[in-house]
């Protein structure tokens, strides 16, 4: 059964003061998940993660990871603006984009960030865009057809489609980069890929690490080029149904340690850092969507309506995605009540849950929807005109502190033209 990381006494307090629904985020979570992985990488002296900048675009956030040790991975001008704004810059950045304009190349430049080139023809448009090629280069790499693990722990297969993927270069296109990009001037290369998304496999990353490991020896022998970085990206997942297993950082991160030396080391390359660019992982756990039931329904089906919405949570209207649902002060109570968790938007996937056994609901209670702190707020959108939430950090010593204010019926004018 997931708990939540606050109390029904702690959250009335909240909600006396910020008014539902919000985003909430637990401070002490975060910081201690980014603890653990850091110590899971702690054998590879140039090890970086870049928080996945997307997942949850808040710099309160980004300077508590910022703290930790962490970087930003960044896709997008608004990203890089909002690191360079927390006083993240150089290398602390990693930009990586695809069909990217030149004004984000250049502002990635200014920042010195490392820029993370994802198909063959940006080598010469990077170029244009900047007036040189930067001597730290990285390229993505996608192999193509589908990934698969085989039979994990959890008892079923891991499986994506590469193939069908927009992003990266293909092997031939990823070795004639690095010789184009040496000859423009690059000393230092590094490699990307990104093969499957949120696995709950102890496995996903070593075998990863292996597939990579393998490929930066193949591409130094073939290409002379100086391999000093791989970045494994994301796709570690988290469980968000109650009976799933957490991955075990510390077990991924000792899989990747003997790939390293089994591939790496012998030949030569036990120079080259470790990156990871993990968004739901490191704060999906931590975030919490908060809303308060307003009404209750009974035709078909029975419903109940909370007064948040799909514009504060895309993911189970988007493509049906779990996440669990505690009725604050009934976790000991019988999940002997069917429901439909339904939100106030004109469309019928506006629902957070569907033929749900929950406690009984009454009006006013409080509901947590758990996992929201990745991809919650970062999808939020204004559809039938509704506002964005508030975001609110519960910090380690039990204060809160308001991250975000909610939106306000003129910032959604604002940019009206009347």
């Amino acid at each position: 059964m997931k708990t939540p990381f606050v109390t029904k006494a702690q959250l009335e307090k909240i909600v006396a003061q910020y008014p539902t629904p919000f985003h909430l985020y637990d401070e002490k979570g975060i910081r201690e998940n980014a603890r653990r992985l850091k110590a899971a990488f702690s054998w590879n002296p140039g090890y970086r993660e870049y928080f996945a900048v997307k997942a949850t675009p808040t710099p309160a956030i980004l300077k508590i990871l910022q703290e930790e040790g962490c970087g930003c991975d960044c896709s997008s001008l608004t990203e890089l603006l909002m690191a360079g704004r927390c006083n993240i810059s150089g290398e602390n950045i990693m930009f990586s984009s695809n069909n990217t304009p030149a004004e984000e190349f250049q502002l990635a430049d200014k920042l010195g960030a490392i820029i993370n080139l994802d198909d063959l023809t940006l080598v010469d448009f990077l170029e244009q865009s900047i007036g040189r090629i930067p001597e730290k280069i990285c390229c993505r790499y996608n192999p193509g057809g589908v990934f698969t693990l085989g039979e994990t722990r959890e008892g079923f297969q891991v499986m994506d489609n590469p193939g069908d993927a927009k992003y990266g270069m293909t092997r031939a296109q990823i070795a004639e980069a690095y010789t184009r990009l040496a000859a423009m001037g690059a000393k230092e290369f590094g490699i990307h890929a990104f093969l499957a998304s949120n696995t709950i496999s102890n496995e996903y990353y070593p075998t990863l690490a292996r597939i990579l490991f393998q490929l930066a020896v193949d591409l130094k022998h073939e290409t002379g080029c100086h391999i000093t970085f791989i970045n494994l990206s994301g796709g570690i997942g988290i469980p968000y149904r109650p009976e799933q297993p957490d991955n075990d950082i510390a077990i991924i991160g000792e899989g990747v340690r003997k790939a390293y030396e089994e591939i790496l080391v012998p030949a030569g390359m036990d120079d080259v850092s470790l990156y990871t660019e993990l968004g739901r992982f490191m704060l999906a756990p931590y975030g919490h969507l908060v809303t308060r039931a307003t009404h209750e329904k009974h035709i078909y089906k029975e419903y109940i309506g909370v007064d948040a919405c799909a514009c504060n949570l895309m993911r189970p209207a988007m493509y049906g995605a779990y996440h669990h649902i505690t009725v604050m002060g009934k976790e000991d109570q019988s999940c002997d009540h069917k429901y439909d968790i339904a939100g106030g938007l004109c469309e019928n996937n506006d629902k957070f849950a569907v033929d749900r056994m929950l406690p009984k609901i009454d009006i006013g209670d409080l509901l947590v929807i758990h996992d929201t702190g990745a991809h919650g707020f970062s999808m939020g959108y204004n559809y039938n005109g509704k506002l964005r939430s508030a975001e609110i950090l519960l910090k380690e010593d039990g204060s809160t502190e308001l991250i975000r204010r909610a939106e306000t019926v003129e910032d959604y004018f604002q940019t009206l033209v009347w």
